[in-house]
């Protein structure tokens, strides 16, 4: 008898399991065909049949999401309500409510995070915890209203979870039938639930050889279809995923096996063989270069000027009407300015640019501001240490705060000087990442002004950055002009507006620096405008590669002329410190990079996802032509050994 009552309280759950994971399931779907109706905008030529591809392949992947549900009620629900003789509904809807609240939330999360990175939840999401969290935090709730838009999804869920109550007391069939208690139906409903759970598993199929997952789910030619296939769980499972293998070094483009060959690459494309330094036992020595001579007297100031999220595509001539971008591009048309618009960023993030400029490794997404190699010895790429043998002073100044992304730990072990940030000062407005650009812009002319020595400085602006928060109109910024400018269909969108002011800000303020630096020292300065990344603001739903993706490169300052970077260079952060001991130092300095001076031929340059050459950019999706190819896996190759394992290759 009490095994009868426990079959049927087996039988009882597993019905409802059942009925849970088809509402699940349904309930995925919808929520896919809402974001394919509320983010149209972002998909390019919309046709019947890459609709028709997203919703069917995402409701195969989504089989796996509802069952991940199914899974948990089936062991905690279920299997304890067998073994003790109880239904557990209570359990099954408390479990039910925390999963649809979770689904509810990344829903929502996925329009803002869709409209910052134009993708999907990826591997980014998981570089938060070596972000400034609390900084992270109040800027969700400040940008983002966190705090009442959770409230709004509480809300929502419970009548969700009402909904569910009321279909899983519902009962199809209420008359039991005689069939049900005999052994051979028993036994084929569990048959049944194993092989259903294997289909689940593989996505309506029953091998991994025809399945459907993250890693083959891009059906359509379009990327916004395609993203829109992995539901959000699914998407931040990639995330997931992605971010172990970058863990373990598996990542595009490094190839720990091909370390050698890698080294022996990057040897023959320096002077390491000319030299006769060249050792595949260890790295450093393969990445040697010897200055041809200066190209222009020595400086007395060196500014590198890495503005927070300063995208390239303002500055082009197609968007100069909108005005956003006026005085950089006034620096760059001067006679004594020269500039490459072939310009990538280290990566998606700020932190990547740090890391190129402070220690010259492109980046494969383990953070050396992060990692033990970089605080027990400074890597021979660093620019700091290397410009100080021409008799420099290293300054590193941030708008923000010295312990975000641990950067003045970072900077200082690797060979700065000294390190000012908005943390040493007293300032008159700003927000949790720091003050507003001016004032640390104010604060390093004085510094200037009282430094008789030769220094470089290096200068990282955060304005341009959620939440978002200079005061626009006291600033300056012609709002409707702006508006009156831009597409129709973007004219009222009151967010674009004030993200395109925070860009014309930033502009502003590097502008104003370097005409009240250039009056004060003439001829005495060089100046090296970029920024650390693009990717976070475009007046089209669907930009260009080029115009999403790529960042200045300007270089001004008494002796520079148009003709020192040529027409056919490409290049990104890594190439900035070589260039500058290029353009200064005497013949037969030595120094090491693994990028190549912009002066010298530089003709590749990529990020996270993008490359770009002198003739084209494209995604990095392993067709790429050759010497993009070699070049990026020697470079990530050798950044992500010497960042984890060091100089010495046994």
């Amino acid at each position: 008898m009490i095994l009868q009552l426990k079959w049927e309280s087996f039988y009882y759950n597993l019905k409802r399991d059942f009925k849970l994971f088809i509402f699940v399931w349904l309930y995925l779907n919808l929520l896919r065909v809402i974001s394919l109706i509320t983010m149209k905008s972002y998909a390019g030529d919309i046709n019947l049949n890459d609709i028709l591809l997203t919703i069917y392949y995402g409701a195969r992947i989504s089989l796996k999401t509802a069952g991940i549900l199914m899974l948990f009620t089936f062991i905690f629900v279920t299997l304890v309500g067998w073994l003790i003789n109880k239904h557990l509904d209570k359990l099954r809807l408390g479990l039910s409510a925390v999963f649809l609240f979770i689904l509810n939330f990344l829903f929502v999360a996925k329009y803002f995070y869709y409209r910052e990175f134009h993708t999907n939840f990826n591997e980014m999401v998981f570089n938060a915890v070596n972000d400034d969290v609390k900084a992270l935090f109040y800027t969700m709730i400040e940008q983002y209203h966190l705090l009442e838009g959770t409230v709004i999804i509480i809300l929502f869920t419970a009548i969700v979870v009402y909904i569910l109550k009321k279909y899983l007391a519902w009962q199809w069939i209420k008359k039991s039938f005689k069939f049900e208690k005999n052994l051979v139906f028993k036994i084929s409903v569990i048959v049944f639930t194993l092989i259903f759970a294997l289909f689940v598993r593989f996505g309506a199929s029953f091998s991994y050889a025809k399945s459907i997952h993250w890693e083959n789910c891009a059906k359509t030619k379009d990327t916004f279809f395609n993203e829109i296939i992995l539901d959000d769980v699914q998407a931040i499972y990639r995330g997931y995923s992605i971010k172990k293998r970058i863990d373990n070094g598996v990542i595009y483009g490094v190839h720990k096996e091909n370390i050698a060959q890698n080294l022996e690459f990057l040897a023959k494309n320096s002077d390491a063989y000319r030299l006769q330094k060249q050792d595949l036992s260890q790295i450093d020595s393969n990445l040697v270069y010897q200055a041809h001579g200066n190209i222009i007297d020595k400086k007395q100031h060196i500014f590198i000027i890495i503005g927070e999220s300063f995208a390239q595509w303002p500055l082009l001539d197609e968007y100069a009407n909108l005005q956003l971008g006026e005085n950089v591009r006034a620096i760059m048309q001067k006679d004594n300015a020269t500039y490459t618009h072939n310009f990538m960023p280290n990566g998606a993030f700020t932190p990547m640019a740090v890391n190129a400029i402070i220690c010259g490794l492109s980046d494969v997404n383990i953070y050396p501001n992060h990692q033990y190699e970089s605080y027990k010895q400074v890597y021979a790429t660093s620019f700091a240490p290397q410009i100080k043998k021409l008799g420099y002073k290293t300054q590193f100044w941030y708008a923000g705060f010295s312990g975000w992304e641990r950067i003045k730990d970072f900077a200082l072990a690797q060979g700065f000087d000294e390190f000012h940030c908005a943390s040493d000062y007293q300032y008159p407005s700003g927000n949790v990442w720091g003050c507003d650009d001016e004032f640390i812009f104010d604060k390093l002319k004085q510094e200037v002004a009282q430094n008789d020595e030769p220094t470089v400085y290096v200068i990282l602006s955060v304005s341009n950055h959620a939440p978002y928060s200079v005061d626009l109109v006291k600033a300056g910024f012609p709002k409707e002009e702006v508006r009156a400018k831009l597409p129709v269909d973007v004219q009222n969108n009151e967010d674009l507006l004030n993200k395109l002011g925070h860009y014309w800000y930033t502009d502003k303020v590097i502008g104003n620096f370097v005409e009240d630096i250039e009056i004060a020292y003439p001829k005495e300065n060089l100046f090296v405008i970029t920024g650390d990344h693009a990717d976070r603001t475009n007046i089209e739903a669907k930009p260009t590669l080029f115009n999403r993706y790529t960042v200045p490169c300007v270089i001004y300052g008494d002796g520079i002329t148009k003709n020192i970077l040529s027409d056919e260079i490409a290049g990104g952060h890594i190439n900035i410190g070589a260039t500058i001991f290029e353009l200064i130092a005497p013949q037969g300095f030595e120094y090491y990079s693994l990028g190549k001076s912009l002066t010298r031929g530089a003709n590749v340059g990529f990020n996270d996802s993008v490359w770009l050459n002198t003739v084209d950019i494209g995604k990095l999706d392993g067709n790429e032509p050759v010497e993009v190819e070699k070049t990026l896996e020697a470079y990530r190759t050798i950044s992500w050994w010497r960042s984890i394992k060091g100089n010495l290759i046994p």
